[in-house]
């Protein structure tokens, strides 16, 4: 089979395989047809980690690194999207920012730069405000692993103008916040909208990267309310999304760094598993050969 023409990594921050149990798995207190939809019904849990249906296969995928320790940001986003074992280079999971030994190895290697190589077209979705912009012109290194290896990869950042002409999705999907960021001019959508967005430009491109983060920040606030609400989005910006997906011509994959979220009991990271959900062309092939967060990378590299 072929390579797909098109590959989207929605990259979700902070969730984890959990407890089938409401009372501490938002997941599971939360309205989430199109999840359920994709997971055959039921969502995963820790007994059901392994799914197989028409549309998906979802698998678990270990974010512990053979490290002790509860798994962070810095070095579980290094190996997703490097494909090395950042922790143990570093000698312990370390976050939300790559240190500097891991920062010169996305340097030389990460996803972006690795399909740019390939000559493939990548794009990292998520619309950055002004204000981001000035706080990374003061040369101050603590930028997350995947907006650092577009800039290290001459990756452009996308601005509050791609995100006004539907060519770039907010990171809250809803766009709620952008006026308090200095840009009054960015109207609220909804999650559908920003989801089918998505789908629309990543028809765009070889390979588009989506990162949404409030998942992580829901599991540390440990608000049932806040939660379910987040997740609802995202259910919402998913069914968005596949409204206008092509299964026969391309890839997409929603992946986590450590889990969180689905285990409300605690406002830390966990050591579950994180779900891996791979829908389209050559999902099953993928679907073998991702066990480890260090897997996703190179796996998709061996398809070209």
């Amino acid at each position: 089979m072929k390579a797909p023409l098109h590959i989207v990594i929605f990259f979700v921050d902070g969730v984890g395989i959990g407890k089938k149990d409401p009372s501490v798995n938002p997941f599971f207190a939360s309205q989430l047809p199109m999840l359920q939809k994709l997971c055959g019904g039921e969502l995963f849990h820790l007994k059901r980690k392994k799914i197989s249906t028409q549309l998906s296969e979802v698998r678990p995928v270990k974010a512990t690194l053979g490290m002790p320790g509860l798994p962070q940001s810095g070095t579980g986003q290094t190996a997703l999207f490097a494909g090395v074992n950042g922790a143990k280079i570093f000698g312990r999971h370390f976050g939300p920012y790559p240190p500097t030994v891991l920062r010169k190895i996305l340097q030389e290697k990460n996803i972006f730069l690795a399909f740019k190589q390939l000559g493939k077209s990548v794009i990292f979705a998520n619309a950055f405000p002004q204000p981001f912009f000035d706080y990374t012109s003061s040369g101050t290194q603590r930028i997350p692993a995947l907006t650092y290896s577009c800039i290290v990869s001459d990756v452009p950042l996308l601005t509050v103008g791609n995100l006004i002409s539907n060519s770039a999705i907010s990171a809250d999907l809803i766009r709620e916040r952008w006026h308090e960021l200095g840009h009054p001019e960015v109207p609220r959508i909804a999650p559908f909208n920003a989801g089918n967005h998505l789908a629309q430009l990543s028809k765009n491109y070889d390979l588009t990267i989506f990162e949404y983060f409030l998942t992580d920040r829901a599991g540390h606030q440990r608000d049932f309310h806040v939660a379910r609400e987040i997740l609802e989005q995202l259910d919402q910006f998913l069914d968005g999304f596949f409204s206008d997906f092509d299964h026969s011509s391309s890839l997409f994959i929603m992946i986590s760094d450590h889990g969180n979220i689905e285990d409300l009991s605690t406002k830390s990271h966990t050591r579950n598993d994180v779900p891996c959900i791979l829908c389209g062309v050559q999902r099953k092939r993928l679907a073998k050969r991702i066990h480890s967060i260090t897997d996703l990378t190179p796996a998709l590299l061996e398809l070209y």
